[in-house]
C-alpha cells in the first residue's frame, strides 16, 4: 500500500489507528505443531522458513516481551563472513548471501549496505595472523584481502596513523561484502512474512515451564496458558539455559553483558565497518549519520541489559585514540545485549537429548549476522529431525567428544 505525505502526517497526528496491522494479534492456540519460543531474529525466522519452504502451518512463536525486544534490537547490525575455520565460514558465508537478497525474499527493506569490513592490525604478529586467515578465507572461496598501512590511511581517515600512535596501524584485514543493515526491519520482514503464511506471533507470552514425558517434549507452561507440541525451539539467546533447565538440560554457555552504543549525528564521513580487536572496538556510520560503537563483552556474567561504566569507559577511551576527532562528540544513548558465549565461541544449534527439543544458542557476539541461515537451518533440522549439514558441526555433541571449534579471534572481541 502507498501512502501520500499528507496522509502519512495524517496517520501520525492520530497515532496511527488507520494504519492495517503489518502482523495479526492471535490468541495462544491449545496445540501447534512447532512452537518456537523467542520472538527475535532467530525466532522469526526459523518460523518464516517452516511455513514457507517446508509447508508447516501451525506454528507459534512465542514472545515474553516484545517482537524483537531482546538482542535483535540491542546490537550493532553487522554481517559478515570472515571467519578461520571452514565450518564456520561456510556458514556465516551461506548467511551473508542470504541477507544479499533478503529484502526481495521477504519484500522489506532491510537497509542493508555493504561497506565492507576492515580489521585493523596493531602488531607485526597480528599482521601476519592475518596473512594466514585471509588464505583460508580465499581457499573457501570467500572474498578476503589484505590491505597495506597506505591502504587503511585512504580509506579511513579519521583514523590515527600517527607513528607515534598508542595502538599503530600495520596493515589490515577487509572483507569487501561485510555489511551493515537496519536490526528492526530484519525482524518486522520476518515477522509480517511469517504471519501472512499462518504462523501465530504470540507477544508477552512467557514460558514458565517444559513438560517432557518419557524423554521427549511434549507441550509448554506459560502465562497465557498451557499448549501441546512434539517440537520445540529455544531461540532465547542468554537466557537459554534457563529455558533449557526447565527441561532437564545444562548447557555449557555463559551469559554476559555486550555494550553498544551511538553518538549524535553528523554528516557522512565513515564509509566502512572498521574493528580493533586489540582494543576490541568497533565502529561504523548508520545511515542516519550516527557512530555506531561497540565493544568487548563485561567482565562478569549479568542479565543486566544495561552494561558497566567501566566497559562503557574502556570503549569510549579506544575510540578516541583511535579517532581523535570523535573526541568532542555527545553520546546519545547507550545499551546491553545479553550475549550468550559458549566455551569455543561458536554457536550451539539443533537438536538436544530430549527427543523434539531444538536449540539456537552459543551465538555470542554474532547472533544478528546468523539470522537467515540460523533460522533456514534450524528449520530444516526441525522438518527433518536431523542436523542440516551447515550446523551439524556445530551440535551440543562436540562438547563430549572434544571436537572444538575455536572462533576467539573471529568474533572480534574480548569474551
Amino acid at each position: 500500500m502507498r501512502y501520500s505525505a499528507l496522509s502519512l502526517l495524517r496517520g501520525a497526528l492520530n497515532g496511527h489507528r488507520d494504519w492495517p496491522q503489518a502482523w495479526r494479534n492471535p490468541s495462544l492456540k491449545g496445540s501447534y505443531d512447532a512452537v518456537i519460543v523467542g520472538g527475535g531474529g532467530h525466532g522469526l525466522a526459523t518460523a518464516y522458513y517452516l511455513a514457507k519452504q517446508h509447508g508447516m502451518r501451525n506454528i507459534a512463536v512465542l514472545e515474553k516481551g516484545w517482537l524483537g525486544g531482546g538482542n535483535t534490537g540491542r546490537n550493532t547490525a553487522v554481517s559478515r563472513s570472515n571467519y578461520f575455520y571452514p565450518e564456520s565460514t561456510r556458514f556465516f558465508d551461506h548467511s551473508l548471501r542470504l541477507y544479499e537478497g533478503l529484502g526481495r525474499e521477504l519484500n522489506f527493506n532491510i537497509m542493508l549496505s555493504q561497506q565492507g569490513i576492515i580489521g585493523l592490525a596493531a602488531s607485526r604478529h597480528e599482521l601476519e595472523t592475518y596473512r594466514r586467515w585471509v588464505t583460508a578465507m580465499q581457499l573457501q572461496p570467500v572474498d578476503a584481502e589484505l590491505l597495506t598501512r597506505d591502504q587503511v590511511a585512504a580509506r579511513v581517515p579519521l583514523l590515527n596513523m600517527s607513528r607515534r600512535a598508542r595502538y599503530p596501524v600495520y596493515g589490515a584485514f577487509m572483507q569487501k561484502r561485510g555489511a551493515i543493515s537496519r536490526h528492526d526491519a530484519v525482524a518486522w520482514g520476518y515477522a509480517r512474512a511469517a504471519d501472512a503464511l499462518g504462523v501465530d506471533i504470540i507477544q508477552h507470552c512467557e514460558v514458565t515451564g517444559i513438560d517432557v514425558a518419557g524423554g521427549a517434549v511434549c507441550g509448554l507452561r506459560t502465562t497465557q496458558g498451557t499448549v501441546r507440541s512434539d517440537k520445540v525451539a529455544l531461540a532465547v539467546a542468554g537466557h537459554s539455559s534457563e529455558l533449557a533447565a526447565m527441561a532437564g538440560l545444562r548447557l555449557p554457555i555463559e551469559s554476559q553483558a555486550l555494550q553498544a552504543m551511538v553518538t549524535e549525528p553528523v554528516k557522512p564521513c565513515f564509509d566502512h565497518i572498521v574493528i580493533s580487536p586489540a582494543v576490541h572496538c568497533y565502529l561504523s556510520q548508520s545511515d542516519r549519520g550516527e557512530f555506531v560503537i561497540g565493544g568487548g563483552t563485561d567482565l562478569y556474567p549479568s542479565y543486566g541489559q544495561r552494561g558497566s561504566l567501566r566497559g562503557t569507559e574502556a570503549v569510549l577511551g579506544a575510540v578516541v585514540e583511535l579517532y581523535p576527532a570523535l573526541s568532542r562528540m555527545r553520546l546519545m544513548r547507550q545499551w546491553a545485549g545479553i550475549v550468550d558465549i559458549s566455551p569455543d565461541t561458536s554457536p550451539i544449534i539443533g537438536k538436544t537429548p530430549v527427543t523434539g527439543l531444538y536449540l539456537s544458542t552459543g551465538w555470542g557476539t554474532g547472533g544478528y549476522k546468523a539470522i537467515p541461515a540460523g533460522g533456514e537451518t534450524l528449520a530444516w533440522t526441525m522438518a527433518e529431525d536431523r542436523p542440516h549439514e551447515l550446523i551439524e558441526p556445530f551440535g551440543l555433541d562436540r562438547f563430549v567428544s572434544g571436537r572444538l571449534i575455536d572462533e576467539g579471534a573471529a568474533s572480534g572481541v574480548a569474551h
